[in-house]
């Protein structure tokens, strides 16, 4: 996303794409069915955590280990194979999601490192840092063209801009965005798809359009699924309004599915304490 241009609120602009006001009605409809709810006011802990399980499972899903839910509630080692190393990295970001939205409108940069240094505790010598010139990223399932570090440092500068100068654009735009030119970026040498959608979640709560944390993107990005996903994109990355909007509505679709998939779990509870 170009961060220049002549409105001072380029987030603000996109809001006005064709179909993009729609997206951001029926993700507050969504978000509002599911903090009515009557489980919520009683027992919104439980629906919390329970979303942020099954975010984590979607986020990592997406990043190449799909694993049954049970699963990832049943296991307490993720330090084996691969796939396993991505569903512990998916928890952790969830988890450690929720501490930093203090820093968030101060300092996103100081975030987004934290956020990958949990990630990606086990290369010691690439985290916590963009990734220099030269350095190979590895994000198989994400195969656009890559950046160069110069140009991914000074966007991601520009999109640290955005956010600490506020604006009027709504939450979902500002979250589709940040998650956007962080997967076009990659700015990272690796888990940049767990940290962009990390950083979404981070968006969503801290605007207050959710926060408790219950509408989790991410069961929708990957219920969606990869391909509608990398398609989606596609469009982000070609800049045209076209392309951006159907970005903003695929994120927006995500929101709507995580909040039904916590009104299913409302509903679960509800049966079970009648």
């Amino acid at each position: 996303m170009s961060t220049t241009g002549a409105t001072a609120d380029p987030l603000a602009a996109l809001g006005a794409l064709p179909g993009v006001a729609e997206s951001v009605e029926s993700v507050r409809k969504a978000v509002d069915r599911v903090y009515g709810h009557r489980i919520m006011r009683r027992r919104s802990n439980e629906i919390t955590s329970e979303a942020a399980l099954r975010g984590a499972r979607g986020s990592a899903a997406l990043s190449g280990a799909d694993w049954a839910l049970e699963e990832v509630r049943r296991r307490t080692d993720f330090s084996g194979d691969a796939e396993a190393r991505t569903v512990g990295a998916a928890l952790r970001l969830t988890a450690e999601a929720g501490q930093l939205l203090s820093i968030w409108r101060q300092s996103p940069l100081r975030v987004l490192a934290r956020l990958h240094l949990v990630a990606a505790a086990d290369k010691a010598d690439q985290v916590g840092r963009p990734r220099q010139e030269g350095e190979p990223v590895d994000e198989p399932l994400v195969e656009l063209p890559l950046p160069g570090a110069a140009e991914a440092h000074g966007r991601l500068e520009g999109l640290s801009e955005l956010i600490i100068a506020g604006g009027s654009a709504p939450a979902l735009v500002t979250a589709a965005v940040v998650h956007g030119e962080l997967l076009a970026l990659r700015p990272f040498a690796s888990h940049n798809g767990l940290v962009a959608r990390a950083a979404e979640r981070i968006v969503l709560i801290g605007s207050g359009l959710d926060p408790k944390s219950v509408c989790a993107a991410e069961v929708g990005h990957a219920e969606l699924g990869r391909a509608a996903y990398l398609a989606a994109l596609d469009g982000y990355v070609s800049g045209t309004p076209e392309g951006m909007a159907a970005w903003i509505a695929h994120c927006g679709r995500a929101v709507e599915l995580g909040a039904r998939e916590s009104t299913a779990v409302c509903e679960a509870l509800q049966r079970g304490a009648a």
